[in-house]
């Protein structure tokens, strides 16, 4: 018999997850019960990321995280009783995150605290404090954070590829924003931005593993039910960031760290057909020792690592292909020898053999990924932030229709060279 819940209308069910809307205000609930173990991750997903920021505010996103942990008037140091506190007292595993197009909350706790949890993200979706001198103090803490990942060469050298791939759609930003931004933010931009993307139709809640469905959502309509929806500002980007007409090249300069490359290809968004062999392709290339980039750069001496992999976002993002060497010396033939690998997957057919071992190893990942709820939760809230839940259900599906074919199709696409952004770093 099909689950219904007073308050809620069912959507769809696949994968052994069921999403309710909350007929009140929009809100979204995927509910996945399962095992017996008393343990449950709550997580609530804000399909709010750095990309929704306007110039002048990027960090906003990552700032605002950072307060959301400040509290209320029911939960903050002047009440007594802060957030983190309250949560660690019950046995709770807390934090939060940031992307390019979302902003996520998580309490993993035994699920006799599961209303704990509900309680206090209902509170903080509308009633946070954003106290000036926290405000403040918090600001000294991002901008440390800032300057840490400043002196972090192969960090630098990934935002560099980024903001030179894109100079026109939002995913030039940072997600930590740039220092300016972070120096100028006051409460009232942060109360502007909490204002425009802090409401309910604009989140979904994910609940997994060992809870009572009946009891969580009763707790989940009285917390949430009595907030009102709001009109969500709607940012599409498309056509947005004009045709790359010839490759761009980055160079960093800096102390300390090896020298490393990054060549980044323009590739659709995570919903496009091409992405699930996009992503076995990366596996091909780069995963474990008998893949063609650890033989061809690791196992020849010229590099110490490598990877390749296609980014899954909301809107069109790159194909990034790395590598570290010894001898900056070596970075130059380190990048003809990608390119020669990336030549033979144009013209010759990958065999049947990797392709196998490639879907051998994705299916261990994403079981392995779907051990236990919080690992869940962490896989599904990318599929949310890419904007359809199911994308994390369906996502061994589509790798398992992959063919070579298709694989060689997608790297005759998207591998060119006019394209492409590759960036250096030398250390000085």
């Amino acid at each position: 018999m099909e689950r219904t819940f007073s308050g809620f209308t069912k959507l769809e069910e696949e994968g052994g997850i069921s999403s309710y809307r909350l007929d009140a205000n929009g809100l979204e609930v995927l509910l996945a019960p399962g095992g017996e173990t008393p343990v449950a991750t709550f997580m609530i997903t804000y399909k709010v990321g750095s990309k929704d920021e306007l110039l002048g505010e990027t960090g906003a996103t990552h700032f605002l995280e950072h307060m959301m942990f400040k509290g209320t008037d029911r939960y903050s140091k002047k009440s007594g009783t802060t957030i983190f506190n309250a949560l660690q007292s019950k046995g709770a595993r807390v934090n939060a995150t940031t992307w390019n197009d979302r902003t996520n909350y998580y309490e993993m706790l035994p699920s006799e605290h599961l209303s704990l949890a509900i309680d206090i993200e209902a509170d903080r979706m509308r009633n946070l404090a954003l106290d000036p001198t926290e405000v403040s103090s918090e600001k000294t803490v991002i901008l440390n954070e800032f300057d840490r990942g400043e002196n972090e060469p192969v960090r630098k050298l990934y935002h560099a590829v980024w903001t030179a791939a894109y100079v026109a759609h939002p995913y030039h930003h940072p997600t930590i924003g740039w220092r300016k931004d972070i120096e100028t933010v006051t409460p009232e931009s942060l109360r502007s931005f909490y204002d425009r993307y802090y409401w309910p139709n604009n989140a979904t809640i994910s609940v997994i593993g060992g809870f009572d469905s009946v009891h969580t959502m009763e707790l989940i309509l009285e917390k949430f039910g009595s907030i009102p929806s709001r009109d969500i500002p709607s940012k599409r980007f498309d056509g947005l960031e004009p045709k790359q007409l010839g490759e761009r090249q980055i160079t960093v300069e800096m102390a300390g760290g090896m020298p490393t490359l990054i060549m980044g290809y323009k590739i659709p968004d995570a919903h496009h057909e091409d992405l699930p062999a996009l992503h076995l392709l990366g596996m091909i290339l780069s995963n474990g020792k008998s893949s063609r980039m650890s033989r061809s750069l690791v196992d020849k001496g010229l590099a110490t690592m490598q990877s390749a992999g296609a980014s899954a976002f909301r809107d069109p993002g790159l194909f990034t292909l790395m590598a570290m060497s010894a001898d900056a010396e070596k970075l130059r033939l380190v990048q003809s020898e990608i390119e020669g690998e990336l030549d033979v997957l144009k013209q010759v057919l990958v065999s049947v053999t990797e392709i196998n071992r490639a879907l051998k190893k994705l299916r261990a990942h994403t079981l392995y990924a779907r051990d236990g709820s919080f690992s869940l939760a962490s896989q599904l809230n990318e599929a949310i932030a890419s904007g359809d839940w199911k994308l994390y259900t369906r996502f061994l599906d589509r790798a398992e229709k992959v063919t070579a074919e298709k694989i060689q199709e997608v790297a005759v696409r998207y591998f060119n060279n006019r394209q492409r952004t590759v960036g250096f770093y030398f250390p000085s």
